[in-house]
């Protein structure tokens, strides 16, 4: 029986695919639910599962794009295991050894005399007059020479010149490798570059910045991360503060939770956030939803739940579809500051950055603090300056002092310890 094999729908509003990788050769007999083939759609990376076992022929190559539902491989599902192929080939092994050796003569080495070094004479290895003056003047003499009777030439020295140099003349190609590679981009690349494009073409796109204190933040962390993390199973970082900064300041400016649709304003009262998480398929932003009735474990939890499934390659595109906000750490890279693009339709995204050791003023005194460079790029379209640089002072003073702010003057009972 010939079993066809259809592309299957990653996802809603997604109509074609592209056949990224096949994980099985042309004629291979692959078991049932044995991935087969890599599929990229413009959100996400699948793996296409065998639904039974059999000889496959593959009738779509590698890096194609087919529509859903056509179909790309077939199964013969009537043929035999690898079991006969493997005693067919024990059999032929067998009947090798019972067959005689044959000697084969090697031919001798004898007939063949090797080359005659040229003969040395007393112009070997000297310079001829115009090539002495050069050596004079550039300090390179070549160790051999090519010239008649081995006499080292003005040519000689020259390429011994460019040789000291490492390079040619300006303007020519140098001594090491000048090789390159050719690579289709992704579907998710290409779509990802497509989106980027677009939002710097589209949008009135705008970045204020701003610095965070961290100080508060260490101390929380240092005071309560190991019983957070044997209670909770999770670690105390940076994100969950983070996560829950930008929900109280987009509760306080709603404008920053806002999207354009035509010439209207979609203003959400809930706030699912998007986190940038770095996967071997490059850059995913999986979101959490509800935010604003989680707490901060549960932020923890989620995170760590859905950077897991990026970074194996299980995460599906409903949970990357979506979001009202979206938060990125280049700081995990050693970022110190950058302006971070929208993620559309959204309006507005928070860039995180590296924490560095800094001299700031404390009450007329200098003294040395952790502290972090945050942006907010927004869509001016919608969100004024006000709006703006007021949901970066919130987030700043959530995490200056997130006791009060965050934790409603209880950390214990926050941090459910």
């Amino acid at each position: 029986m010939i079993l066809e094999m259809k592309v299957p729908s990653p996802g809603e509003s997604i109509s074609e695919v592209e056949i990224a990788n096949w994980l099985v050769n042309d004629g291979d007999y692959v078991e049932k639910d044995q991935d087969i083939a890599e599929i990229d759609s413009d959100k996400a990376t699948l793996a296409l599962p065998a639904e039974a076992s059999g000889i496959i022929k593959i009738l779509v190559p590698a890096g194609n794009t087919v529509a859903v539902g056509q179909v790309v491989c077939t199964i013969d599902t009537s043929a035999s295991g690898p079991s006969t192929s493997k005693t067919s080939d024990k059999a032929t092994s067998e009947t090798k050894q019972d067959l005689p050796k044959t000697e084969t003569k090697q031919p001798s080495s004898s007939s063949s005399e090797p080359p005659k070094a040229p003969t040395a004479t007393y112009a070997t290895g000297t310079p001829s007059p115009a090539a002495r003056k050069l050596i004079e003047e550039t300090g390179v003499s070549p160790s051999s020479g090519t010239g008649r009777d081995g006499r080292i030439t003005k040519a000689d020295v020259l390429r011994a010149v460019e040789e000291t140099k490492g390079r040619a003349s300006m303007g020519s190609p140098g001594t090491g490798s000048r090789s390159s590679s050719r690579k289709r981009m992704t579907a998710l690349r290409r779509r990802l570059s497509e989106r980027l494009v677009s939002v710097k073409n589209e949008t009135a796109m705008l970045t204020t910045f701003n610095e965070v204190d961290m100080k508060a933040i260490y101390d929380l962390r240092s005071q309560y991360k190991e019983t957070f993390s044997a209670r909770h199973g999770v670690n105390l970082g940076f994100m969950s503060f983070f996560t829950l900064a930008c929900v109280s300041a987009l509760k306080a400016f709603p404008q920053v939770n806002s999207m354009i649709d035509g010439e209207d304003m979609v203003t959400y009262d809930f706030c699912d956030i998007s986190i940038a998480v770095s996967g071997p398929k490059g850059l995913m932003v999986p979101v959490l939803r509800n935010v604003e009735n989680m707490t901060f474990a549960g932020v923890e939890k989620e995170i760590k739940r859905l950077a897991t499934r990026v970074r194996d390659g299980l995460i599906t595109v409903d949970e990357m579809t979506g979001g009202t906000f979206t938060i990125t750490n280049g700081g995990v890279f050693g970022s110190m500051l950058s302006t971070p693009i929208i993620n559309p339709p959204q309006s507005a995204i928070l860039g995180m950055h590296n924490v560095v050791e800094r001299p700031v003023v404390r009450d007329g005194q200098i003294v040395i603090r952790p502290i972090m460079f945050v942006a907010l790029s927004y869509d001016h379209r919608i969100i004024d300056g006000r709006e703006s640089v007021g949901f970066l002072v919130h987030v700043k003073e959530c995490l200056e002092n997130p006791i009060e702010k965050l934790m409603d003057g209880n950390p214990t009972k926050a941090l459910e310890l």
